[in-house]
């Protein structure tokens, strides 16, 4: 998401960065009057900021932790361009040496955006997730959905690896899937709630988007804005988080 108000890049994104939006406004309202609205925000896996630059966008300080030089590199440029580059800091590492590089329950939301697919230990992932966050903290998680990529392969003709990715216990639907890991929502929900946090909400993300020929959305009048609020009615039922091709769960402490 180079920026969430373009509608080819929202069609992706637009669901996540509302609910987003939402809950830091929720954050900035419950917090500490002297912080003067202004809330600290940890983004591991940030990459080139295309979730921190927004958010930096509304006034608050963002830290993007990522092990990729040359995305913190694009994150520095994206940064200065938006005019954020104050409110925007970037250090290497990823979330299972989170705390080699920032401190422990120091942020008021934390953004763990398409990394517990390639981690090692998911669970791990998540409980330094949640240590970095403040006692009245907000986890904004967001995975690759396993259904989504089944639907995919098996609308593709790709029957066997629909199948096999069924059966996989991380959702891989063969050898050459580049993917290391997917997830069910009850999966990722119950990733989080064994580190105390509640789920406030859980949404599919993608149910639509991948599927539609881009030709389509490109060429027909409306066809893009028709289909973002399709994406944002389909998001919340739980009926649909079964064939997302992400999944996001949004959770906060007591």
């Amino acid at each position: 998401m180079s920026d969430p108000l373009r509608p080819r890049a929202s069609l992706r994104t637009a669901v996540v960065w509302e609910v987003l939006q939402e809950a830091l406004d929720r954050r900035t309202k419950s917090a500490d009057p002297a912080s003067g609205g202004v809330l600290d925000v940890l983004d591991t896996g940030g990459g080139t900021g295309k979730f921190a630059v927004p958010v930096a966008r509304l006034g608050h300080r963002v830290t993007v932790v990522d092990p990729s030089p040359n995305a913190l590199f694009a994150l520095e440029r994206r940064a200065a361009e938006a005019g954020v580059a104050d409110r925007v800091r970037g250090v290497q590492g990823d979330v299972h040496g989170l705390f080699d590089v920032v401190e422990r329950a120091q942020y008021d939301a934390v953004l763990c955006h398409g990394v517990l697919e390639y981690v090692d230990d998911p669970a791990e992932g998540v409980r330094n997730a949640v240590a970095a966050l403040r006692p009245a903290g907000t986890l904004s998680l967001l995975a690759a959905g396993l259904g989504g990529a089944v639907l995919a392969r098996a609308l593709a003709g790709h029957f066997t690896e629909a199948q096999h990715a069924l059966t996989d216990p991380a959702g891989r639907w063969g050898k050459g899937d580049p993917v290391p890991r997917r997830f069910t929502a009850e999966q990722l929900s119950e990733l989080v709630t064994a580190t105390g946090l509640e789920v406030g909400a859980v949404h599919g993300v993608r149910v639509f988007a991948d599927l539609v020929p881009g030709v389509l959305v490109d060429t027909e009048p409306g066809a893009a804005d028709a289909l973002l609020r399709l994406e944002a009615a389909a998001a919340e039922l739980p009926a649909f988080h079964a064939i997302a091709t992400q999944l996001h769960v949004l959770a906060e402490r007591g």
